[in-house]
């Protein structure tokens, strides 16, 4: 598995630290000596430890799929006379979509009625042939009967019946084949209008009226973007671990936010690839929020068991010492358990957001166990206070800080926060609480 760390970017966050630190030191009480003056407490924000376990997670990159996702092409060629949809437009199952130029055939289909209406009057004459003929055969049985006929005139009036039956049976023929050409013209002319398959939403329209278009042309894709699957790819080595039934994230960045979706995975192909030695799974997610859209790749995080327990620390907390070379954190151990942290932004411009100098120490540690935002490590004991922003301050030496202590979602949400972001958001804090420090 893939380290899953990255320490936020401490050196931007140390120019507004120290200028923060800067001002606290010039508001320091009158009376204190030159030396006193000139020094400066660190600003840094922490948070306890905990302990507990952390999720097995695998890391994906998901392509978006349809559940029900149609490629329509054309049955016949034609030129395309109307089109009726644009992309994005939501159709149900039967609404016609585009229509082909008909003339051609609907003069295919009159010519098949026209033909079906002569075998239709052909055979009409051929039975009513049929019938004088029958009539004649009976006339001269009764002659034979009594002598009055030769066997001639018998002979031929049986061929000549036998000659009108056959052609009642070919003319019946010729009608049955008619109809079923008028019937394949009807079905013809029918399959001029593309008409929707499923209830979905139209995407990549590949028509214009005018366009000439053959059975091998892509006219639209439609799908049922409510329901969508998500199909990742699975090496030799992760079918022991993923398996179906397992929970799954998909992190979604859309509308300005990012959106995290619960999925499940739903199915794996029991067949690997001989040359990739992979295979495919599903994961099958409600889309009714619309965040998701078929053909994006998304990060997709399977959840398949739980690490052993442990002190468990934000990613943000570790330090590597770049004198000593040392991987570890920095621990205010004077500080009461029984602190409030601060949950949200809003709470960091209170007096009591940043407390009194406390002594700080750096204290290396061992990683047992690694997550997306959180590491389990030894070395650290449950509720203990470990700093997770301005570690570099304090690697100068400086044994104190001014502590302001935060809660692990807002610390989750400052290791989600781009750079930019991020330190757009400590300088304003900074300043915030600067104007609030006691003097």
């Amino acid at each position: 598995m893939k380290k899953l760390y990255t320490p936020i970017p401490l050196v931007l966050l140390t120019v507004c630290l120290v200028g923060f630190s800067a001002c606290s030191s010039d508001n320091s009480e009158s009376g204190q000596n030159d030396q006193n003056e000139n020094a400066v407490i660190p600003s840094v924000e922490a948070t306890q430890a905990r302990f507990g376990s952390l999720p097995l997670v695998e890391r994906f990159s998901g392509n978006v799929k349809a559940e029900n996702q149609v490629t329509l092409y054309p049955e016949i060629s034609g030129v395309v006379s109307e089109v009726f949809v644009q992309n994005g437009d939501f159709v149900e199952k039967g609404e016609a979509l585009l229509r082909l130029n008909t003339q051609v055939l609907e003069q295919q289909l009159q010519q098949a009625k026209a033909g079906l209406k002569i075998n239709q009057a052909q055979l009409k004459q051929a039975k009513a042939n049929l019938a004088r003929t029958k009539a004649d055969y009976n006339r001269v049985k009764q002659l034979e009967e009594k002598d009055l006929t030769s066997q001639v005139e018998v002979e031929q009036a049986e061929a000549e019946l036998l000659s009108a039956e056959a052609d009642v049976e070919l003319s019946e023929a010729q009608v049955e084949q008619s109809q079923s050409q008028v019937i394949q013209q009807e079905e013809e002319l029918s399959k001029a209008v593309i008409r929707a398959p499923i209830t979905g939403s139209i995407g990549r329209r590949n028509a214009e009226v005018g366009m000439q278009v053959n059975t091998g042309t892509q006219l639209f894709l439609i799908g049922d973007l409510s329901k969508l699957k998500i199909e990742i790819v699975l090496t030799e080595n992760m079918l022991n671990s993923i398996n179906v039934g397992q929970s799954a994230r998909i992190l979604v960045n859309g509308n300005n936010q990012n959106t995290v979706l619960n999925g499940k995975v739903s199915r794996i192909s029991p067949f690997l690839n001989e040359i990739t030695r992979s295979t495919t799974a599903e994961i099958d997610v409600n889309n009714s929020e619309g965040l998701l859209r078929p053909g994006m790749f998304v990060p997709v995080d399977v959840l398949f068991g739980e690490t052993q327990q442990s002190t468990l620390i934000p990613t943000s907390a570790l330090y590597n010492d770049p004198n000593t070379g040392q991987t570890g954190v920095f621990l205010a151990r004077s500080l009461s358990s029984e602190i409030q942290p601060v949950t949200d932004s809003s709470d960091s411009s209170t007096p009591r957001a940043m407390t009194e100098p406390v002594p700080v120490e750096f204290v290396p540690v061992d990683v047992i166990a690694e997550g997306r935002m959180e590491l389990g490590v030894s070395g650290v004991e449950n509720r203990q206070w470990v700093v997770t922003v301005g570690q570099d301050l304090l690697s100068e030496g400086r044994g104190q800080a001014r502590v302001r202590t935060m809660s692990w979602e807002r610390i989750f949400e400052l290791q989600s926060l781009q750079r930019e972001d991020l330190l757009r958001e400590i300088m304003q804090d900074q300043n915030d609480t600067s104007n609030n420090v006691t003097l």
